[in-house]
């Protein structure tokens, strides 16, 4: 048994907003060479289709890491990103804004490695109708390694 089997079925969160600006946008086109006007230019993204800059899917996507960390509770085994079974963006995050999120576990099951775990997350918007982000993630919580 792990942290994970006591919240499979449970809804988790919302968790604490998170600030989506320009800085963290620009920062993010950077790191993943992901340089596109509709990211990093305001003065064309203003002539675009959402007005303003927009953050990066995989920005959004990788905002899940922390918003899980608030949420999950303290394990003594490492646990991993695993994949990503689905991932979809109904709707943009506006630079400026602000997301959080809502999880849930669906399943943990044993695998070679140690516990797999799949939760659904959404993430949601300031001031947006739509989840900006809706994925199946899957975590790992590694075995402990045996030392001889």
């Amino acid at each position: 048994m792990t942290a994970l089997d006591d919240l499979v079925g449970q809804e988790l969160g919302p968790t604490s907003w998170i600030d989506v600006t320009q800085e963290r946008i620009d920062t993010f086109a950077d790191a993943s060479e992901g340089g596109g006007w509709i990211h990093v230019d305001p003065v064309r993204a203003a002539e675009g289709p959402f007005g303003t800059t927009i953050a990066h899917g995989f920005l959004t996507l990788s905002l899940c890491v922390p918003m899980l960390y608030e949420l999950l509770p303290p394990s003594e085994s490492a646990t991993v990103n695993y994949g990503v079974n689905r991932v979809r963006f109904p709707a943009a995050v506006p630079s400026g804004r602000r997301v959080r999120g809502r999880f849930r576990v669906l399943s943990v099951e044993e695998s070679p490695l140690g516990r797999r775990g799949t939760i659904e997350a959404t993430v949601e918007c300031e001031g947006v109708d739509k989840p900006v982000c809706v994925a199946e993630l899957v975590v790992l919580e590694l075995a402990r390694a045996r030392r001889p």
